[in-house]
């Protein structure tokens, strides 16, 4: 089979520490264009993995016949990315949020579809091994039904980051559009959602500015979530964990606990009621500072080249987001918010 060709647009830190060096280190992939504002960037690129660099995408679509497309931009553009790399019958991996309005959400979709491309949202934390051990232990049945959970994402902020540290798009309002909730919110209401197997049916969200000098875009956000299951829980997003950072889930079930990300070297563990506990090492979750394969990009691979549609699909990606957007609505209108 020839190799996939494939494009990265935007060339910061998520292309660099992620999408670029494992699409390289899959051997159905060729990384044939690279396209970034900051043509340096773009350049350095390509004459790191081979490619040819572009100053826009648009120029980028127009000049190279690819396979698929890494949408790795600010989160304003995701949507336009995307849509243009599906008007051009390019498979669509695109980074989370995959938009910033459910409008956005829902064209980005239809573009897909209309194109016949694979849409897929880079939502790494269903594919990390604590989680995926976690959602098999949960779908065993042995803990039985979930009643409350609480699931936390958060850091030092994107300054330790982003390739532009404190000048970077995500404390950019009118590029960024969502900061914390954007960055990091969005990947738990996407893993309760998979984890639990559920949607959620209420939010509650208190979301702010806190201690980010300088910027208006979100620092930290608590919500309240009540799931169609009735199960009931907590999602917190934070740039201002200094530190030591936190990306953990715990779940309070009929018949035990189940903790993922709560301990080092244990990153599973199971305490039933009948006094027995398990624990599962089983490898660390990926963090800023240390980098594992993320599993996204050979996940997005493997669905172009079997020709089955990704797992993360765009509607996944949208039900996600719709969850982060009404948190925003509650805290602008004080109301919990119905889904």
């Amino acid at each position: 089979m020839s190799k996939i060709k494939v494009a990265v647009v935007g060339c910061g830190a998520i292309a660099q520490r992620r999408h670029i060096p494992e699409y390289a280190a899959n051997p159905n992939v060729e990384l044939v264009a690279f396209a970034d504002p900051v043509t340096e960037r773009a350049e350095k690129m390509a004459d790191t993995y081979g490619g040819k660099a572009y100053a826009s995408y648009e120029e980028l679509l127009k000049q190279e016949k690819v396979d698929a497309v890494s949408v790795c931009t600010p989160n304003y553009l995701h949507a336009s990315v995307t849509i243009a790399a599906a008007n051009a019958g390019a498979h669509v991996l695109v980074e989370k949020p995959m938009a910033v309005t459910a409008e956005e959400g829902e064209q980005m979709i239809e573009a897909a579809r209309k194109n016949g491309v694979f849409l897929m949202v880079g939502h790494n934390q269903r594919l990390m091994p604590p989680h995926v051990k976690a959602k098999e232990l949960l779908d065993s049945g042995k803990l039985g039904k979930v009643l409350t959970f609480r699931t936390s994402f958060g850091h030092s902020g994107p300054e330790g980051w982003s390739v532009d540290g404190r000048g970077s798009w995500f404390f950019r309002k009118e590029e960024a559009i969502m900061g914390a909730m954007g960055d990091l919110g969005v990947h738990k209401s996407d893993f309760i959602r998979h984890l639990l197997n559920d949607e959620v049916s209420e939010v509650a969200g208190f979301i702010g500015t806190i201690h980010k000098e300088g910027t208006d875009v979100d620092d930290n956000a608590t919500c309240i979530l009540r799931m169609k299951s009735g199960a009931v829980g907590t999602l917190v997003a934070s740039w201002t964990q200094y530190k030591s950072g936190d990306n953990s889930t715990v779940l309070w079930c009929e018949n035990g606990v189940m903790k993922i990300g709560t301990n080092r070297g244990d990153e599973v563990i199971v305490e039933l009621r009948n006094g027995t506990v398990e624990t599962y090492k089983v490898g660390a979750m990926a963090t800023n500072e240390k980098q594992v394969p993320s599993g996204v990009i050979d996940a997005f691979v493997e669905s172009i080249v079997n020709g089955t549609p990704p797992s993360i699909s765009g509607e996944e990606g949208l039900r996600s987001l719709k969850v982060i957007l009404a948190a925003f609505e509650s805290q602008a209108t004080g109301r919990i918010i119905k889904l």
